[in-house]
């Protein structure tokens, strides 16, 4: 059986009911079924690329409308706000107004279950679970959701049900009627269809003797086209398609009646919701843009280092306030100033995934979890500076979550992921992407020569042994020399400025990213795959 829970992000469902105009003060609760399914058939369009409906939709719409759903609703209380829209006509000198109700079901935290009972084939629940994870908003746009599909045998949120009417049967004590909009069976449509369709060709007959006159197929076209092929042609019909054939509501639609909970849908102040703290995530990414919009602006790739530790500072100093920083996983100290060891703190990575040689994305990784305080941080920093070039930058964040998540961004910034991570089950051969500064005074032998250092910190950060080879500065490499090298503070100088191009060949896959050495944090250091 079909199951869609739905989450409403801003807390807020807003829907006005079928034939009720939006200043009544009325929502929708639960959403009808004939929404639901509408809004399933547009997520095909905007997020599957479709240019027609496929089959296994076909059929999925089919089944969903075969069946009256019954639904789990969270607690929900009415809220409004009302404010005065411009009308563009003058009066005494100046604009009129008139009154606009915003009416909303006030859900906060809690989950709409609703589940169909029928049957998909694979194809068409494999489907519905890929619609029901891109669905974006129900109702009008501003009512946000993330929604998902869940097995038969899941557990069930806990609430009140509101299920369909049946003749002869009241619903529970307590309970209140409600009509809801819902799309007819469609072999029903289709039997109603044909009998509407040959009663509005009469008046144009075809002659067995004569051929057809222009003007005879035209008529019958005209007198056929208010009633659409299919239930799902009538479900994708607009309404000034609809209203324009003369129907009073949606062609294949029905109104159905639903018992729910009498304080299903309560008039009153809303409880305050509890405020719940993110749940720590591995990684965030973030877009950089400039105002201009022009990709050329963007800083070039030499400039990962300075670029980051301009990033880092804006996010210390969001996080302090002015105040104490008590945020280890951005600063790589405990509360006791103390450094983490394990390099299980942030990495702020400037990266280049549509390879032009300019920094487009940033990739914060921090093995340890970025908590509430950071993540804050990070969404609340709009803008950041670069020097020699554009000046200001946008950051916007694009995405969050583990690691493994960046592998859902699409072409044309796929293929830098890939290098950037490596495949699935991790990779060999890693070379670099940023010249490798080494932390300490090289050596020719021992735990100090460029070998020591590089299996010293692989082993630091939980890797396997490599093997070391420094590569020749040829047509590759070359580019790494220009880089900048240094932190900005004197006194967090390399102990020598140069930078190596280094490839490691490991023992066992490893997954990326992967940054070593000085500025390791920061960009320096940075390792892809070997393609």
């Amino acid at each position: 059986m079909p199951t869609l829970l739905i989450r409403f992000p801003a807390g807020r469902y807003h829907a006005t009911p079928w034939g009720h105009h939006v200043n009544e003060g009325l929502v929708e609760w639960p959403p009808s079924p004939w929404r639901l399914v509408r809004a399933l058939i547009a997520c095909g369009y905007a997020t599957q690329g479709w240019d027609a409906v496929p089959d296994a939709a076909r059929r999925m719409v089919e089944g969903l409308s075969s069946d009256l759903p019954v639904y789990v609703l969270p607690p929900a209380t009415v809220a409004h706000t009302r404010h005065y829209m411009p009308t563009g006509v003058l009066d005494k000198g100046r604009e009129k107004t008139t009154m606009v109700f915003d009416t909303w079901a006030e859900v906060q935290d809690g989950v709409l279950t609703v589940r169909w009972p029928c049957a998909f084939d694979a194809e068409s629940a494999d489907l519905f679970a890929r619609l029901a994870s891109q669905l974006g908003y129900l109702g009008r746009s501003e009512a946000w959701v993330i929604a998902e599909s869940i097995p038969d045998d899941a557990e069930l949120p806990s609430g009140a049900r509101a299920y369909p009417h049946v003749d002869g049967h009241r619903g529970d004590r307590g309970s209140e009627q409600v009509s809801l909009m819902a799309p007819e069976p469609a072999a029903e449509y289709l039997s109603w269809r044909t009998a509407k369709v040959e009663e509005a060709l009469r008046e144009f007959p075809l002659s067995a003797s004569k051929r057809p006159t222009p003007k005879l197929l035209k008529q019958r076209s005209e007198a056929e086209a208010p009633y659409p092929p299919t239930l799902l042609d009538c479900l994708q019909k607009d309404t000034s398609w609809w209203k324009s054939h003369r129907w009073s509501q949606p062609p294949a639609s029905r109104r159905v009646l639903y018992w729910r909970p009498a304080d299903g849908l309560e008039v009153a102040p809303p409880s305050p919701a509890a405020r719940r703290e993110p749940a720590a995530v591995r990684m965030m990414l973030l877009a950089l843009t400039t105002s201009s919009g022009s990709r050329s602006a963007l800083p070039p790739v030499t400039r990962t280092l300075p670029q980051a530790e301009l990033i880092h500072r804006s996010l210390v100093a969001r996080v302090a306030d002015g105040g104490t920083v008590d945020c280890p996983e951005l600063t790589g100290r405990d509360g006791e100033s103390r450094p983490l060891k394990g390099h299980r703190h942030a990495h702020i990575l400037p990266v280049d995934l549509d390879g032009d040689g300019r920094l487009d994305h940033v990739v914060l990784h921090a093995p340890m979890g970025l908590g509430p305080d950071a993540q804050w941080a990070v969404r609340t920093l709009k803008r950041t500076w670069t020097k020699g070039s554009v000046g200001e930058l946008r950051l916007a964040v694009a995405g969050q979550g583990d690691i493994d998540t960046l592998r859902s961004v699409r072409h044309p910034l796929a293929k830098g992921i890939a290098a950037l991570l490596g495949p699935v089950d991790g990779g060999i051969v890693w070379q670099s992407a940023t010249p490798l500064v080494l932390p300490r005074f090289q050596k020719r032998r021992g735990l100090n020569s460029l070998e020591g250092q590089v299996l010293a910190e692989l082993s630091s950060r939980g890797l396997p042994r490599a093997r070391v080879e420094v590569r020749p500065w040829d047509e590759q490499t070359l580019p790494l020399r220009h880089a900048v090298r240094v932190r900005r503070r004197p006194a967090m100088a390399p102990p020598v400025d140069a930078g190596i191009a280094v490839r490691l060949v490991f023992e066992a896959p490893v997954k990326g990213p992967l940054s070593l050495g000085y500025g390791s944090h920061f960009g320096l250091g940075m390792f892809v795959v070997a393609g």
